[in-house]
């Protein structure tokens, strides 16, 4: 039978300002959570699951979207809810998969406001917030405050590279924390990067509030790509079996796995089109040709070349390149 149009757009869950799972009964549930307000007043309205069991153990916070366009991120935020529904938990498992709904709307990168004063911003740029600020900032700090930080004793937030460039399975961790390393390990990714971070992002913010908590970066900016989701979601899987929060055996095959410290990126000098020469885990030497660049006229104008011997971690897959743009980023 056909579902009515309300039915299908706003089911009848119930509607939360805050969420304690910790006073929840053991089940599967499903929220709005009521971050802010739009300029007209309406009710900014976030979809929350949470997955609790009857068993005491790690609480999870698994959030997505934080920038608009990284869309496998959201799709394996919701492929990993499919897959909990009706496993046997211990501790609690919460899955928030479409944190920037104006990024989304618009598979945009940033948050955008309607004030006429402000900008479009980075949100995860601006955690954990500020009750008292602009309209991103009140934003995060209503998710930070409300939803994110009570609930968390490891967090993973999912992410993919940003439109017009690739991403490998690449996840940001902060090696001065063994939960941390464990998780990134226990993923299974291609790259992992020793992530001190930088103020303002999420990952970065739950580290410093003593919650451990790691990037995962699932493949190509806003297209869809389900192998890459497949590969975070087989992982974060393994990652929850491996902390006890659901059943199974924890898969400790090693795959060959980059490890490093020093990230470089190679950006458009000038705007052009630019034609990359490398894939993803491509092996470079300093000075071997990375891309080539061509003016509207069809004429080459630049070649670049890499500057170290490195990894190959992203490259352009859209050719129209801005100066300043990113060409290839490599990893050491």
């Amino acid at each position: 039978m056909t579902k009515t149009l309300n039915e299908c757009i706003i089911p009848m869950y119930p509607t939360i300002q805050a969420l304690d799972v910790n006073a929840l009964a053991a089940g599967e549930h499903k929220f709005w959570f009521a971050v802010a307000t739009d300029a007209i007043g309406h009710p900014q309205t976030l979809p929350i699951r949470v997955f609790k069991g009857n068993k005491p153990g790690k609480r999870f916070v698994i959030t997505a979207g934080v920038h608009g366009d990284e869309q496998n991120g959201i799709l394996t935020a919701q492929r990993l809810a499919r897959e909990l529904v009706g496993k046997e938990i211990a501790g609690v498992v919460t899955i928030v998969p479409t944190v920037n709904l104006s990024g989304i709307a618009r598979h945009s990168r940033d948050f955008h406001s309607a004030a006429p004063d402000s900008s479009s911003a980075n949100l995860n740029r601006v955690f954990p917030g500020n009750a008292t600020g602009d309209d991103a900032s009140r934003y995060a700090n209503s998710l930070w405050e409300n939803l994110l930080k009570p609930n968390a004793d490891l967090a993973i937030d999912l992410h993919s590279q940003t439109s017009g460039s690739a991403y490998p399975l690449y996840v940001f961790a902060d090696y001065r924390l063994e939960d941390a390393i464990r998780m990134a390990r226990l993923l299974n990714p291609d790259v992992i990067l020793n992530d001190p971070g930088d103020p303002g992002i999420l990952e970065t913010v739950y580290n410093r509030e003593g919650i451990p908590s790691i990037t995962i970066e699932v493949g190509i900016g806003r297209y869809t790509d389900l192998v890459m989701v497949e590969r975070a979601t087989k992982g974060v899987l393994n990652i929850l079996t491996a902390y006890e929060v659901i059943e199974g055996e924890t898969d400790n095959t090693k795959l060959e796995c980059v490890e490093g410290n020093d990230i470089i990126s190679v950006r458009a000098k000038q705007g052009g089109f630019v034609i990359c020469h490398v894939d993803l885990m491509d092996q470079v030497t300093q000075g071997q040709t990375l891309a080539t660049q061509y003016n509207s006229f069809g004429d080459e104008i630049e070649t670049y070349t890499s500057p170290i011997d490195a990894t190959v971690i992203s490259h352009n897959v859209e050719s129209v390149r801005a100066p300043g743009s990113l060409i290839v980023r490599l990893i050491r």
